[in-house]
């Protein structure tokens, strides 16, 4: 079973190597990566990426499955699952939707999170996984913990707060060996951007793990800017 697990893995660099050799760039910004003029994803955050063989090209990324819903019925009943189903009601009868939340990282300061929609799960899946790669952001990691001097990027420079819908999250530097104090969501989050240790505290509805989520990187795309969050 190992063997077969480590040959899948395998299997499936090889197949991503081999689409990005025979990838045919359609953008100027796709082109100028394809020829190694560009070879620092940092250039070009600040410019609209389309295509995501950009990305995949600059970083080695890992992805996983954010949680967004609650299984019902036969699926087993109080637990939680990593797609969301709604339905349309229509002539025909009910039409599903189903809807994905991905997120993917380098565990080195860059992460993205994605949200897709399809009529099936592989669809969305794969769907979510592309949004994620274009909306990937740079997090700028320090040491601010009044408690620890390691001078390592292990935590977030400052205090940092993040806000979407209803949902806020603020974000504290935390010593070494503190670990991820924060919900299961964000702490997928914070470990595709490569921070080890935070304390957090959240406010308003965070049982919406979109909002949460976008919350969340909001607050790490505020380690970009010089000036401290006075709370």
């Amino acid at each position: 079973m190992a063997f077969e697990k480590r040959r899948e893995k395998f299997d499936n660099s090889e197949a991503e190597k081999a689409k990005l050799d025979s990838w045919k760039p359609k953008t100027l910004l796709g082109r100028l990566v394809k020829e190694k003029k560009i070879k620092n994803i940092d250039e070009i955050l600040d410019k609209r990426i389309l295509e995501e063989q950009i990305v995949e090209s600059l970083l080695t990324l890992e992805s996983d499955l954010l949680l967004i819903g609650q299984s019902k019925g036969k699926f087993g009943g109080g637990k939680r699952r990593a797609w969301k189903q709604t339905q349309r009601k229509t002539m025909e009868g009910n039409v599903p939707r189903f809807s994905c939340l991905t997120v993917v990282g380098d565990k080195n300061g860059h992460v993205g999170i994605g949200l897709g929609k399809a009529k099936e799960t592989l669809p969305a899946r794969e769907k979510s996984l592309r949004k994620a790669k274009l909306n990937v952001v740079k997090v700028t990691r320090g040491c601010g913990s009044f408690d620890c001097v390691c001078q390592e990027n292990h935590s977030i420079p400052f205090i940092v707060k993040g806000k979407c819908g209803s949902s806020e999250v603020v974000l504290y530097p935390a010593p070494q060996g503190t670990g991820l104090v924060i919900g299961d969501e964000c702490k997928r989050i914070l470990k595709a951007a490569g921070i080890k240790d935070i304390y957090s505290k959240t406010f308003g509805q965070t049982r919406s793990t979109i909002n949460l989520a976008n919350a969340c990187i909001d607050a790490l795309i505020k380690t970009n800017t010089k000036k401290q969050n006075k709370k």
